[in-house]
């Protein structure tokens, strides 16, 4: 008996049926299913799983960022990030994963407008922390959020400190700390 796996989740072909002009990816590993969607069709199928009762994905347990930069196997962007979705009503999870690619350096702090995203907000209220997470630690932003600005680090921060390219000592923040004793507070 292999244990390849096959694929065979009822959302996948759900999705796919619903959307039968869009391209999936779809992955399952150790009975987790992940569906790759195109940046474009995020919040579209991200909305469809929420509201189709067949799908019913009712809460979004988190948001997470990943960066695949020197990743061994081929990926379709250096970015990536994964909505865990869940449903209460069958006790299901079921991952939904968007790359991104950078049209800019990584090193530093500025805009690059590849790294946009549509926020999910108006579907999970839920989304807002992790999303402003996201940001902070990746440099991903995330179109018509109610308050995206730094949550982990302070507003002018020099970089983000997850993605692979940054320093593991840093740029000098350490360094540039005021020393505070009992004596100051």
């Amino acid at each position: 008996m292999s244990n390849a796996p096959t694929l065979d989740h009822p959302t996948f072909a759900i999705v796919k049926e619903a959307f039968p002009g869009k391209t999936f990816r779809a992955t399952e590993y150790r009975g987790q299913p992940t569906l790759i969607v195109a940046p474009d069709s995020l919040h579209e199928v991200l909305a469809f799983l929420r509201d189709d009762a067949r799908c019913a994905y009712n809460f979004l347990s988190d948001v997470i960022g990943v960066d695949y930069l020197d990743y061994p196997a081929h990926t379709i962007g250096r970015f990536a990030v994964i909505y865990n979705l869940c449903s209460y009503s069958r006790t299901d999870r079921f991952f939904v994963k968007v790359f991104l690619d950078p049209s800019l350096p990584t090193g530093g702090i500025e805009e690059d407008p590849a790294l946009y995203l549509d926020s999910v907000c108006d579907l999970w209220p839920g989304a807002e922390w992790p999303e402003r997470e996201v940001f902070d630690m990746f440099g991903i932003r995330f179109r018509n959020h109610p308050d995206l600005r730094r949550i982990l680090l302070w507003k002018d921060y020099p970089g983000h400190p997850l993605r692979k390219d940054y320093p593991l000592r840093g740029r000098g923040e350490r360094e540039n700390y005021p020393v505070i004793d009992r004596t100051d507070a």
